[in-house]
């Protein structure tokens, strides 16, 4: 995690980048196995963790038509059982040119269709976000931050209706987080190179500019208030039992998680979309 900070930081070594602002996706050289898990604890200080948050990712390419069945089940699997689910949204592929590079890099129809096999039987609740991530240009006004939360909604349009399906809607909360990855860059332009490629540039805001990332702990607020939502929900029940287990013994983490789940923002682009009982 150090180095891929350390190549976000690297971004402020021009006044002007090319690419994705030192952002690296993530590889898998021995398949699916190979997939490293992020692990936190969250507790006392000095004490045994309460809680511990796992975090798993995967390349984009298991979404590509030619992706090997055993990478597609690892999808299936993951999405299935995960409690949150977490879409990073490429904000100029989505916002420029009228939304031209939005299939390419984002993959709405095949992220659609992952979830169409994952959700097939859910019956447990589920947190969906999507966070449009290199989005500094997008978040200068209200009237800019407007348009960027109606772009995701039209771009994700087909899947937003999935969730909202009879079966599913009881069970599915969605919010929009835009992301500002480094704070200090701005979308600049994009030059497609000769094979149609599209190469995104991104400039400082002004020579002194650094890294200074903006609401990128939301994600860890709304995935908190939704987990105490369900130990709430659910105490009295075996049903996710272990959320019970964690937070009900403990009551200084309730208290913390209530805290921090308070700052949950709900404005300047940031949308709940659908499930707000299982947020409040």
């Amino acid at each position: 995690m150090q180095d891929r900070l350390d190549d976000l930081k690297s971004a402020f070594e021009l006044f002007e980048s090319r690419g994705r602002v030192g952002l690296q996706g993530t590889e898998a050289v021995a398949g699916p196995s190979s997939l490293r898990s992020f692990k936190f604890d969250i507790g006392k200080k000095q004490k045994n963790p309460s809680l511990q948050l796992v975090f798993r990712d995967y390349p984009g390419t298991y979404h590509n038509t030619n992706a090997t069945k055993e990478q597609q089940s690892f999808v299936e699997t993951v999405l299935r059982e995960s409690a949150a689910v977490l879409i990073p949204i490429d904000a100029p592929a989505l916002m420029e040119e009228k939304g031209k590079y939005h299939d390419r890099l984002n993959r709405p129809q095949q992220i659609k269709d992952a979830f169409k096999k994952a959700y097939r039987n859910i019956d447990s609740p589920k947190l969906i976000i999507f966070a449009p991530v290199k989005c500094e240009k997008y978040l200068q006004s209200e009237d800019t931050a407007k348009e960027l939360s109606r772009r995701v909604k039209e771009g994700y349009a087909e899947l937003l209706e999935y969730l909202q399906s009879e079966n599913l809607k009881s069970w599915i909360a969605s919010v929009i987080t835009p992301i500002q990855t480094v704070g200090g860059l701005v979308f600049s332009r994009i030059e497609p190179d000769e094979a149609g490629t599209p190469d995104f540039y991104f400039r400082k805001i002004n020579y002194r500019a650094e890294y200074s990332p903006v609401d990128s702990e939301q994600l860890l607020r709304y995935l908190l208030s939704f987990l105490l939502k369900l130990h709430l929900h659910q105490r009295n029940t075996g049903f996710f039992s272990f959320i019970r287990d964690w937070i009900g013994s403990d009551d200084h983490l309730k208290e913390a998680v209530k805290k921090f789940s308070r700052g949950c923002k709900n404005t300047d682009g940031f949308t709940v979309l659908a499930g707000k009982n299982w947020l409040s």
